[in-house]
Order: structure tokens, then C-alpha cells, then sequence
């Protein structure tokens, strides 16, 4: 129960001149030819493309289409006004793909992945190809010289325009992941073993290894047949390309790293994505500030320990005992204990930003505002020591985004988040002590909704939304509250008492929520629990807490 009364980064900047390209590419800043000298590219790719073709300019958006044949199409129309070859394969024959996607990048054209045979006429008349290159069961009507080629033959003609080649230097084993790296970089042909692929061992492996580029193609690194056409592109254009989970482009932190090493101009994203999120995720992957403990994403990977309180008074819980700095001290031997399981743990406060009062106050909400300036010096020293903070709101009778938008100048940085305590959310008529306060999803989703809006439109990494309750009463509808992936969701069981008791308040609120997008958070009471759970208990309970507190 609560108390009873929360590489380089590319950057914008005129005083700097230099322009980040997401989706767009302003007039005033000309994509430099593929014939200028820079020292920022460092593919080897060797192609057969026609010196008078050049490579144009990348696309001004992200390229969006669902499947691996309607992709291939739509990346050689953004990516290619002109080609001499281009490459048709199988989006299903992995064997023949992985070498497909080398011959593409050392052809210098388009890998298609469609047998339709008006598609295939169609782009190779716009792209004036003389030659086409059929790894695939598929039928072409064209001047262009066809050439159908077995996977070894195909592994022959790679070594043939790659020659002069280097051998690829980073080994990292047969399979999917080397493909793509030999394509990439220029090195020799490599076939087998693409069967077996996997997101986190590909994307990290194509992360360490691709060149530095002013122009990155972000690929969905789940699916060869939806990365193939986009890294060969990339490839063929002498650009790099990273791997990327379709599911949040933020969430891999060797491709977070990957791009802050790189510090691309352009970032292009191609595959199955929303546009919608597209068009925030591709920025803050390459600039948005890290979360404490690096990363953009704030689970899983990491347990937030906290010590719970206002700065004014030691009765509001164990934060308000010490200072800042003080509090630090004594964080850091708790949250080790906290990462016996191997969770890198960060010491965090959890401050009450507004404190439920008895008094109705010049503004009649039974809630205490604390200022922007008593708040500062904590959010202040929190940042400068790597350390998560939480403002928790205790409303009364306003609502929780009244309350929270008095905090948005905290809530535009990366290491500050929020909480929602329902217990001292009162109706008009309440007061409190007097019951325990209720919130319904509806409201929550206000709040949701205009955090989520917060870190979209600052580039932030992934903001903290904490929700207490330990009575089901309290939040109403809970099952129908937004978990958008600019936040990370956080139910936090607050009951107090003997430890049995809090175990079964902690089975209740859990109980049929396996598929539930949000996380669960413990809290300690070091008057009133009893006994007080160990780290070792806590670490044991079902499902595994994130964030866990200390009144």
C-alpha cells in the first residue's frame, strides 16, 4: 500500500549544419554522388553497373510492403532508376536466397523475390537490365541476356565479379548472417548452412560487422526473405544495412549500437512495419538519449530498485530520510542483491511528486503539489549517477493528467518516469482514508496516451509508466489499459502486511494475466511488512518482478 498522505548522437542543429534524413530529405542538403570521395564508405563492393547509371538518391520515405514478393519490387523501384543485371530468386529456398542476395550486391542490381512474369518484364524494362540472373522457377520475356544458374554456378559468378575481392575476415560461422556480411562488405561468396537463423545471433553478427555509411537500410532481421532484397539493395548501392526487430526497431541493443557507431545520415527503413511507428522508432534508434544502464528499451534486460518517499519528510518512506547522494549510497549494495538472477539492476527513486492530503488546499483536490524547483536537485543528481526516477502522483479529486502535465518538463528526459497511485484517486464526495480510491482504464489511457505522445515527440528511449494496486477494485477495466511501445508497463503489487498475505494479494492481481502486455512490481515495507520478503524470495515469485521498491 502506498504512503498514507516517481558513439554520437545525431542531432538537428543549425549551429552545427548537419541534417538527419528519416523518411525525408530536405532539398538543401543534396545526397553526395556515389562517384564523391568520402572516407565514410567502406564497402568493397566490386559491380558490373554501367558508370553512366548512378546510383540515385535514396528514398525520401520508408519503403512498406508485407510480403518478401511485393518488397523486392518496391525496394528496387526506391532504390534503383537503372541497373545492368538484377537477380531473381525464391523467397522460400533459403539455400538459393543466401547466395542470391550476394549475387545481387556484387551485379550491383535488384534482388526480386516474384515469379510473376508482367512484374519481372515490367521492372526489368524500367531498369534497362541486360542481364537477369534466375535463381528461381520463373519465366521472362525480355532482351536482356537470361541466365539460369544452379546455386554452385551462381556461387561462380559471384567469385567472378568479385574479383580481387578480400576473403571475409569476420567469421562468425556458416549460415544466414555470413551471407548477408559478404554481401555487404565485397567479400568472396560464401553458401550453407542459411537454414538455421536466428534474430539476436544475425542482427548482432550483421551489426559488428557492416560498413560505415552515410546511408543505413534498416532490414527485418526476422525473416530472410524480407531482409534479403532490402541488404542486397544496400549492398548494390556500395551502402550498409543492419538488421532489425520488426517488432520495435529500438529494442536490439547491438543495433542501437551498431547505428550510434555508424552515425548514418539517412536512415531508410524497408519491410513489413507501420509507418506510423517507422517514422519515430528509425530516429530514436539512431539518436534518442539511452536509458540508464544503456539500451532504448527498458525490459526486459534490466530490474529497477527504488527507495520510495518525498524529499521533505522521512514519514513519507525511506527516501525522504537522506540526501540525494545519501540515497544512492545505500541503493546500490540492495540493488546488487537484486541481480543474483543476473538482471543488471538500476537504483532508482520513486518520489512522491503529489501527496494526498487531509486538507482540500487552495485548489479543493486533497493533493499536495510539489514544486519544480524541490524536485531539481533529485532529478539532477539522479542523472549524473546513472540512477531511474519516478514521480508518483497522488491525485484526490483531480485527475492523474492534470497532475502529471505540471511534471512534463521532468518527463522529457530520458531517465524520468511516472506513476499512478488509484488509492488516493478520490470521486468528488471522497476523502481520504476514508476508502480506497479507483481509477478506470479510460482515464489511465489519457495519460498513456499523452506520455506516449512525450517520448515521440522528444526521441526518447522507453519511458516508465507505474501503476500501484493491491485491490482489484482499484483499477477498473484493467484489462482493457494501453501499453503503446513508447512505454513500458508496469503493475506494481503494493499491499503491506504479513508475508503469506502479500504472496496471495500478489497471486490475485497476477491470476490469468499470462498474456498481459504489461510487467509486474513488488514493494517492501520496512515498518509494516512481516517479515520483510529477501531479495531471494522476491526473485522467486511467478511472474518475476521488474521493478521493485522500498517504503
Amino acid at each position: 500500500m502506498a504512503a498514507r498522505s516517481l558513439v554520437r548522437v545525431l542531432v538537428v542543429a543549425a549551429a552545427a549544419a548537419v541534417w538527419i534524413y528519416i523518411g525525408f530529405r530536405p532539398s538543401e542538403a543534396p545526397f553526395p554522388s556515389s562517384t564523391s570521395t568520402t572516407t565514410r564508405i567502406s564497402a568493397q563492393v566490386t559491380t558490373t553497373t554501367d558508370p553512366g547509371c548512378r546510383v540515385s538518391p535514396p528514398p525520401a520515405g520508408p519503403v512498406l510492403a508485407a510480403t518478401p514478393a511485393s518488397l523486392s519490387v518496391a525496394v528496387s523501384a526506391a532504390g534503383f532508376d537503372c541497373a545492368t543485371a538484377m537477380v531473381v530468386a525464391s523467397p522460400t529456398d533459403l539455400e538459393s536466397l543466401e547466395i542470391a542476395v550476394q549475387l545481387a550486391a556484387a551485379a550491383g542490381g535488384p534482388l526480386l523475390l516474384t515469379t510473376d512474369p508482367a512484374s519481372l518484364e515490367a521492372e526489368a524494362t524500367r531498369l534497362a537490365v541486360e542481364q537477369i540472373y534466375l535463381l528461381a522457377d520463373a519465366e521472362v520475356s525480355t532482351s536482356a541476356d537470361v541466365s539460369r544458374l544452379t546455386v554452385g554456378e551462381a556461387v561462380d559468378q559471384v567469385r567472378r565479379l568479385r574479383r580481387g575481392s578480400e576473403p571475409l575476415a569476420n567469421d562468425t560461422g556458416r549460415g544466414w548472417n555470413r551471407a548477408l556480411i559478404a554481401a555487404l562488405t565485397g567479400a568472396n561468396a560464401t553458401t550453407g548452412g542459411a537454414i538455421a537463423f536466428d534474430l539476436g545471433t544475425d542482427t548482432t553478427a550483421v551489426a559488428a560487422a557492416a560498413p560505415d555509411h552515410d546511408v543505413v537500410w534498416l532490414a527485418d532481421g526476422s525473416w530472410p526473405a524480407l531482409a534479403a532484397p532490402v541488404v542486397a539493395a544496400a549492398a548494390a548501392r556500395g551502402e550498409t544495412a543492419l538488421l532489425v526487430d520488426p517488432t520495435d526497431l529500438r529494442r536490439l541493443p547491438d543495433v542501437v549500437a551498431a547505428a550510434r557507431r555508424i552515425a548514418p545520415l539517412v536512415a531508410v527503413a524497408a519491410g513489413n512495419y507501420d509507418q506510423a511507428t517507422v517514422g519515430w522508432q528509425a530516429p530514436a534508434l539512431l539518436s534518442a538519449p539511452e536509458l540508464p544502464g544503456g539500451g532504448l528499451i527498458m525490459f526486459p534486460g534490466r530490474r529497477l530498485v527504488a527507495y520510495y518517499g518525498n524529499p521533505t519528510t522521512p514519514n513519507l518512506g525511506i527516501l525522504g530520510s537522506q540526501s540525494a547522494e545519501e540515497t544512492i549510497e545505500k541503493l546500490i549494495p540492495i540493488a546488487a542483491e537484486y541481480g543474483a538472477d543476473g538482471v543488471m539492476t538500476i537504483p532508482s527513486f520513486e518520489i512522491i511528486a503529489t501527496v494526498a492530503s487531509s486538507e482540500a488546499g487552495n485548489d479543493s483536490d486533497y493533493s499536495e503539489e510539489m514544486t519544480i524547483d524541490l524536485l531539481r536537485p533529485w532529478i539532477d543528481v539522479a542523472a549524473a549517477n546513472g540512477v531511474y526516477v519516478v514521480l508518483d502522483l497522488q491525485p484526490g479529486r483531480t485527475d492523474f493528467l492534470t497532475q502529471a502535465r505540471r511534471y512534463e518538463e521532468f518527463l522529457r528526459l530520458p531517465h524520468v518516469g511516472l506513476a499512478l497511485d488509484p488509492e488516493w484517486r478520490l470521486r468528488s464526495d471522497q476523502v481520504h482514508l476514508r476508502q480506497v480510491g479507483t481509477v478506470d482504464a479510460v482515464e489511465i489511457n489519457t495519460v498513456v496516451a499523452w506520455l506516449a505522445g512525450v517520448v515521440r515527440e522528444q526521441n526518447l528511449p522507453q519511458k516508465l509508466l507505474l501503476l500501484h494496486q493491491f485491490k482489484l477494485s482499484m483499477i477498473t477495466n484493467r484489462e482493457l489499459i494501453a501499453t503503446p511501445s513508447e512505454l513500458a508497463v508496469v503493475i506494481q503489487m503494493d499491499g503491506q502486511g504479513p508475508l503469506p498475505s502479500k504472496y496471495g494479494t500478489y497471486s490475485v492481481l497476477t491470476e490469468g494475466t499470462e498474456d498481459a502486455t504489461w510487467r509486474w512490481g513488488w514493494k517492501n515495507f520496512y515498518q509494516l511488512d512481516a517479515p520483510l520478503a529477501t531479495a531471494a524470495e522476491v526473485l522467486a515469485l511467478d511472474p518475476l518482478p521488474v521493478f521493485v521498491s522500498f517504503q
